[in-house]
């Protein structure tokens, strides 16, 4: 296993992991195992979606240590009813996850158990299934790998940093996710930052303000409808846009702000 990965303590408490090749720390604040609640699972009503009769496909885009699609297959395991739920995470380099299955690591980071045994069978051989649960793995670099995907009903997009990954979270790469999105789907970010939400926009998505992630910031909340969006951006978003000296991706159009500007959302 290589040692680019390290876990560390996070100012929270928690347990979390380190990547050394980029300098950042998954789920900084709170740790992986609230992070995945609070910023992914919860506000994609994932618990609720899962009653329903209809099977549904969740794009987990930056497996990791596999926090955001453990939960989300712990939640689908804990079901009596409901209809399958297919989970398919994309990454390209398995060394964090391989870290947190280590047995001294597991528990912290919910790879313990049958969600452990699940883990370790999709970092063997790409697959895991159960009855309710079928959890797939596509290696490969993003945003291409997006491609040989299935069409999503839910998206957590939770790759590194704009910083780290620019061209994940770029007008193209969003255009890209727009186009392997069902109707209804969500996509649910820990990013605030104003160039993704406008790069969203751009894609054609509806765009609003996502749950806390830390002091005063935010994760961010798109979908292909309006009425799946809580707490849209408006007209005072659209404001602080004009004056921003850091509103787009670096990919975005010449056009940009008037596309925004005369995007439905805000009509």
């Amino acid at each position: 296993m290589s040692d680019a990965c390290e876990v560390v303590t996070t100012s929270g408490g928690a347990r979390a992991i380190l990547d050394r090749r980029v300098g950042e720390v998954m789920h900084p604040v709170v740790g992986p195992a609230v992070e995945a609640l609070r910023l992914y699972c919860e506000p994609a009503r994932l618990a609720a979606r899962l009653l329903r009769s209809e099977p549904l496909v969740l794009l987990d885009v930056g497996l990791g240590a596999g926090s955001n699609a453990i939960a989300a297959w712990r939640l689908s395991e804990a079901r009596t009813a409901g209809a399958r739920l297919t989970i398919v995470s994309f990454e390209r380099n398995l060394d964090a996850l391989a870290l947190a299955l280590q047995p001294e690591h597991a528990a912290s980071f919910g790879l313990d158990g049958a969600a452990g045994e699940a883990a370790r069978a999709l970092l063997a051989g790409g697959r895991h299934e159960t009855p309710r649960t079928s959890w797939q793995l596509i290696a490969g670099e993003l945003p291409g790998s997006l491609a040989e995907g299935p069409a999503a009903d839910v998206v957590f997009w939770d790759p590194f940093s704009p910083r780290a990954n620019p061209e994940l979270w770029s007008v193209a790469a969003f255009t890209g996710l727009r186009g392997r999105c069902r109707a209804g789907a969500t996509v649910h970010t820990y990013s605030g930052a104003t160039a993704v939400r406008s790069a969203l926009l751009l894609a054609g998505f509806f765009v609003g303000v996502g749950e806390p992630t830390g002091a005063h910031k935010a994760g961010t909340c798109a979908a292909v409808d309006l009425a799946d969006i809580e707490r849209p951006l408006d007209h005072r978003w659209l404001a602080r846009l004009g004056r921003s000296t850091a509103g787009f991706a670096a990919d975005a159009p010449a056009d940009a702000y008037p596309r925004v500007v005369n995007h439905p959302q805000f009509a």
